[in-house]
């Protein structure tokens, strides 16, 4: 039991899409490895755009996880949070004829969710010169962010809990954290949680680059994702869907389950300071990350490692770490910090889910995973960000940033699981 007298929440099964791996294992070799997910955009004709190239799913089938009938009825990041659930599922043998499926939820999230079926669909309508009746019947239902958990729980006939969330890029740890006290509070044993993005269209690329939020580096696009680096210049847009299995501990040793890590604190913040930009010296990012490990009941200290929001942009990475600064003081310069980010790119709505991963698969295999492209730090940004290379160290107790537009900050604390 937590300080709070509530149940511990476990990690007993993952599943991952990513640009650098289409599962776990292949998703954590690359992290070791240093993959590079990023390269030119194949998906839409890029010739007018600012930027073109991100990190997109490759070698992906979707037919694998979901029937013919359903690709022609679900949207991109549907699909995508489909295979990640499956992989999630059958990584946590969780036997559904002797589970209690009214005890068992899903709570998943999108930042931005049918982008893809949207511009489509409206892309039809005006070749049809503005009459719509030939509007998919689907269009709203392959819309709207709520039907990607309808979708899963559908397909496993989970009862219980079942919602998305949505909060920019903090959005798959909002689900996450909010999974989390579900179980805590006893509405439920199982919950399927995480997230999933799939906007690298025409609209997604071309609306960050409007905000200017994005790397230009057409001529080098292998190093435009470069954390905490002097000359990043934006991040990287990505895609794919991370799903993990929470479960109460009680639950979980019940049915002799594999257990790979505790959630043991969740921290929710606001800056309530401005719409993209972060607040100065990261002061809201300090509170989140203050608020997770009070709720675990640790002390700074304690923390090992961060996985950090990390996107490449110059507010982002100088701000994140003054505010790392700020809650660890010296402890900040004995921590390894990085960035996956620079390998997978920026996931927005799906990062907090597959940092978590690799959060826990940091913890499991006591290995750091890199930052590349890191070749000059930031003058202001001189803690240990692992660069380049992976480093051997024992991790028992680890955070993941995730910092979104609105000022949304959501850190997990995630630890080594002991009985």
């Amino acid at each position: 039991m937590s300080k709070y007298n509530f149940p511990r929440v476990v990690v007993t099964g993952m599943g991952a899409l990513t640009p650098i791996g289409n599962n776990v294992d292949e998703f954590w070799q690359g992290l070791i490895e240093g993959r590079n997910g990023c390269d030119m955009l194949t998906g839409f004709d890029t010739t007018n755009f600012v930027t073109k190239f991100g990190c997109e799913v490759k070698n992906f089938d979707p037919l694998q996880y979901v029937n013919r009938k359903e690709v022609q009825r679900m949207d991109k990041f549907t699909i995508f949070a489909m295979a990640a659930a499956e992989m999630c599922m059958q990584h946590s043998k969780l036997d559904l004829s002797k589970t209690d499926l009214e005890r068992c939820g899903v709570i998943v999230g999108s930042g931005i969710g049918g982008m893809e079926t949207y511009e489509k669909q409206h892309a039809g309508l005006l070749a049809r010169n503005g009459d719509p009746s030939k509007i998919s019947p689907f269009f709203i239902p392959m819309l709207i962010l709520d039907i990607m958990p309808g979708h899963i729980a559908i397909k496993y006939g989970f009862k219980g809990v079942n919602y998305a969330t949505v909060s920019a890029c903090s959005t798959s740890t909002h689900a996450i954290a909010n999974a989390v006290v579900h179980i805590q509070r006893g509405d439920a044993d199982v919950i399927l949680t995480g997230g999933s993005e799939a906007v690298l269209t025409p609209m997604g690329v071309g609306g960050f680059n409007a905000l200017k939020a994005l790397s230009t580096r057409n001529d080098d696009p292998k190093t435009a994702s470069r954390p905490f680096d002097k000359d990043r210049d934006g991040f990287v847009m990505g895609e794919g869907a991370g799903i993990l299995m929470l479960e109460n501990l009680d639950h979980a040793l019940a049915r002799n389950a594999t257990i790979y890590a505790e959630i043991a604190g969740v921290g929710l913040t606001d800056d309530a300071f401005h719409i993209t930009q972060p607040a100065a010296n990261g002061e809201g990012a300090a509170r989140s990350m203050k608020t997770a490990i009070k709720d675990a009941g640790l002390k700074p200290e304690d923390v090992d490692y961060i996985n950090a929001h990390g996107t490449s942009t110059p507010p982002n990475d100088i701000n994140e770490t003054a505010a790392i600064k700020t809650v660890f003081g010296e402890h900040a310069y004995k921590m390894n910090i990085s960035s996956t980010k620079s390998m997978t790119g920026h996931l927005l709505g799906a990062t907090g889910a597959i940092e978590a991963i690799a959060t826990i698969k940091a913890i499991e295999n006591s290995i750091v995973p890199p930052t590349i492209n890191l070749f000059e730090a930031d003058e202001k940004c001189d803690l240990n960000y692992t660069p380049m290379k992976p480093v051997k160290r024992n991790i028992d107790v680890a955070l993941s940033n995730t910092f979104g537009f609105g000022g949304h900050n959501a850190t997990l604390c995630i630890k080594k699981y002991k009985a």
